[in-house]
């Protein structure tokens, strides 16, 4: 089977440069869409990188498009009351009669995403409890039937509507590769969402966290593979290199080096693009988004249809 093909728009690339106009990044996720794309993504930061609010951009994008997914990538859900969170993601959802994946994460321990939870007032040690409390919370909201709730939230009989177009509410997919996470994703999500393991290290743990759904009583095709990746594509090597280097650098404020370590990149040609994501898919990534170092409507064209060259 073919993976699914995602996109990420550029909102933090586009706040760095000096160019926070929504306009651009509309006609962009439009591109996409026209290009066969099967999904829109858009990450998350309130003060440590600067970006546009995910959700709030994504209501845009949902009027702006009919067919293609509309993802986070990720949201930081701890940072958010989890009861407004709901309503948010439902009314999305409702939005745009259903297209809404939320990718989540728990936030990489660096200083200024310290700083910016202890802005939103949310205590860092306890942000993995607030998360998965959070969350289930929001599923019970989702269900439409009356919630009594005593836990970080209170409420006694409470409804949400409206209730999200999707059925139980937008997929969950989780980011992370740390080995609870496996046990999380096999338990409590729909999906993982990594950006850092190689395709060797990719197919072991997916692997495992599909024997922990089977093992929590859960069909293992119930929680879907994904895979956010940046790519540098370029015939000239030491251009491609030099562009993915840059980007990385200037992105995250930490030498390119580490950040190659860390996450999921690849810099060259077209060809060895197509070969590196082969890989992944055959380690079983079933939905990829990807994110471009610049250049983002050639990159786009030359991507456009990979998914067929990968089934």
């Amino acid at each position: 089977m073919a993976p699914r093909i995602g996109y990420l728009l550029p909102t933090r690339e586009s706040v760095m440069e000096g160019r926070p106009e929504a306009a651009p990044l509309l006609a962009l996720a439009e591109r996409a869409e026209k290009l066969g794309y099967d999904s829109i993504w858009i990450g998350d930061s309130v003060l440590a990188r600067p970006r546009h609010d995910p959700l709030t951009l994504l209501a845009a994008v949902a009027g702006r498009t009919r067919r293609v997914q509309l993802g986070t990538a990720v949201l930081l859900p701890a940072l958010r009351n989890p009861v407004l969170l709901a309503h948010q993601l439902a009314t999305l959802d409702q939005a745009s009669d259903g297209r809404v994946i939320l990718g989540v994460g728990i936030a990489s321990d660096v200083a200024n995403i310290r700083a910016e939870f202890e802005a939103c007032g949310v205590p860092w040690e306890k942000r993995l409890g607030r998360m998965m409390e959070g969350l289930r919370l929001c599923r019970a909201l989702w269900s439409g039937e009356p919630v009594t709730w005593d836990g970080r939230w209170k409420m006694e009989n409470a409804v949400l509507g409206p209730i999200p177009f999707q059925k139980g509410g937008p997929k969950i997919w989780i980011a992370g590769s740390a080995p609870a996470t496996i046990d999380r994703v096999g338990k409590h999500f729909d999906g993982w969402f990594p950006n850092g393991p190689s395709p060797a290290q990719y197919a072991v743990t997916w692997a495992a966290m599909q024997q922990a759904a089977v093992t929590a009583g859960r069909n293992k095709s119930e929680i879907t593979g994904a895979n956010y990746v940046t790519l540098a594509i370029d015939d000239n090597q030491a251009r491609a290199d030099a562009r993915l280097d840059q980007f990385l650098a200037s992105y995250y404020g930490q030498p390119a080096d580490l950040m190659r370590r860390r996450q999921a990149c690849f810099a060259g040609s077209l060809a060895g693009t197509r070969e590196w994501l082969a890989a992944f898919t055959a380690a079983g990534t079933q939905h990829f988004c990807l994110r471009f170092a610049g250049a983002h409507e050639r990159q786009m064209d030359m991507l456009a249809g990979v998914a067929a060259e990968l089934s």
